[in-house]
């Protein structure tokens, strides 16, 4: 149409879903396609009907799909399944998710995204047991944005768990900018890192490297009568002496997909690798109990595919500001158009760091404030109750109905708290010994492990219970 403002990318999106629907509700099964440069196609399941009259339809649908889309309908726009040679790879992909405002009855629409990177955020699964059912409980630690004291919260939390009797792995997942294992290990690092796992593996070689290395730190003898321990799996390793180290080298083909392999599951074997190796490598034969995953902040692939399939609890840092909420905003509404929010969010707690506590911000209006746009966030995620005769409602949507209240404190949107403390910034924690017994650390951190810790020694019970009953 003359002089009508162009079709944007944000349009696009609902236009063809708009199209796909109208198909829908006349009896046909479609799946949305989009490719990687956000083009859409539309590919109608005719199989059963009369194929002269679905074409005469098809004209009416290719004419009003290309109408609406403009630039963002592909070469073709319009695909009956009985002219595709493989049309069901298309039709039952697993990767395509429901359409939450599809028509009901025989038609229905399913959307099946293309990206070059991030498409690991809307692949959500729960790690699988081992060869013998069990597995360490994996937490992944993630923010937004960085600077929000994620790792130092990491170091603290693995030493806690460590002195109630845990062995603790801390993974470095933050292969950009390695500093858990700087932090926890000084210069003391093993020869290799994650990032020398993902490398050999691709080309069959991972077997032998040392990529993980007990701490010096001794933990008191806890109350049940085990004592602690704390590994560390670093991004980068120490190095071998003599040989180029090449960090940047292997950095740049960690991402890699490869010919038995996605990144993601490339990933995952450089976890379990690094778990089998602390009950390879320790003198007991003793496996890890919780492992602690720093990850890379940011909509980055590493963070998609460590909080959406390797961990079992995400905990999401955060500031009360802007930048926070527009980006956990952005990451939730993902979630909840991929069809992922019920998946997604019972693993997921949000953590306010470096709360102020002054005259002129007190810690209580800056909290309340930070778990309101928290709430605001998370409500995308949970399930809308109808205020009306609620009992029933929540009835009729069945056990499975997430709706928590703003004021619930064990709901994910209420933040775990962790106090701005002056005496951390700044401090150079590798070159000051004992700096986690220091009172100040433990006045900021003591809200923080007072929460996080039962999350994570509830989950280990009930796994040891599940491991329990198999063993029956």
């Amino acid at each position: 149409m003359s002089g009508a403002s162009p079709v944007r990318f944000d349009q696009a999106r609902e236009r063809a879903f708009e199209a796909a629907r109208e198909v829908a509700g006349q009896g046909f099964p479609v799946v949305l396609v989009r490719d990687v440069i956000g083009r859409f196609s539309l590919v109608v399941d005719d199989a059963g009907k009369d194929r002269a009259a679905v074409r005469g339809l098809a004209a009416g649908w290719e004419s009003g799909f290309s109408e609406r889309l403009g630039p963002y309908r592909s070469g073709q726009p319009v695909l009956l399944a009985s002219d595709m040679f493989s049309a069901d790879a298309v039709l039952n992909s697993p990767r395509a998710v429901e359409d939450p405002d599809g028509p009901s009855g025989p038609g229905s629409v399913r959307f099946l995204d293309n990206t070059v990177v991030g498409e690991d955020w809307t692949l959500v699964s729960t790690p699988e047991p081992g060869s013998d059912g069990a597995r360490p409980h994996r937490t992944a630690l993630y923010g937004f944005k960085g600077g929000v004291g994620r790792t130092t919260a990491m170091a603290v939390l693995a030493r806690h768990l460590a002195d109630r009797g845990h062995a603790v792995l801390v993974v470095d997942l933050d292969l950009e900018s390695p500093g858990a294992g700087p932090l926890l290990m000084g210069r003391e690092l093993p020869p290799h890192g994650l990032v020398d796992h993902l490398v050999e593996d691709a080309v069959g070689s991972a077997e032998g490297l040392e990529i993980v290395t007990r701490t010096a730190y001794v933990p008191p003898r806890a109350e049940d009568g085990r004592f602690g321990e704390i590994w560390v799996a670093p991004a980068r390793g120490s190095g071998i002496p003599g040989i180029r180290h090449s960090y940047v080298d292997k950095l740049n083909r960690v991402y890699a997909d490869t010919a038995d392999a996605t990144f993601a599951q490339r990933l995952e074997r450089a976890v379990t690798a690094c778990e089998d190796a602390v009950g390879r490598d320790s003198d007991t034969g003793r496996r890890p109990d919780v492992v602690l995953l720093d990850s890379r902040a940011g909509i980055h692939d590493v963070a998609a595919v460590t909080i959406s399939q390797l961990c079992d609890l995400a905990l999401l840092f955060g500031s009360h500001n802007e930048q926070t909420w527009m980006g956990y905003g952005d990451l939730f509404a993902a979630w909840w158009a991929s069809g992922q929010a019920r998946s997604i969010r019972e693993k997921l707690r949000m953590v306010a760091s470096m709360v102020p506590d002054s005259v002129h911000y007190p810690m209580g209006g800056y909290l309340e404030a930070f778990r309101k746009r928290a709430f605001e966030c998370f409500e995308v995620l949970y399930d809308t109750v109808p205020p009306v005769d609620v009992h029933n409602a929540v009835a009729a949507l069945g056990d499975e109905v997430f709706s928590p209240a703003f004021a619930d404190d064990l709901a994910p949107h209420a933040p775990l708290t962790i106090l701005f403390e002056p005496g951390l910034v700044g401090m150079d924690a590798v070159n000051a010994p004992g700096w986690q017994d220091r009172a100040f650390v433990r006045a900021a951190y003591g809200e923080f492990l007072a929460g996080a810790t039962p999350l994570i020694e509830q989950a280990l019970t009930a796994g040891r219970d599940q491991e329990g009953t198999r063993d029956t």
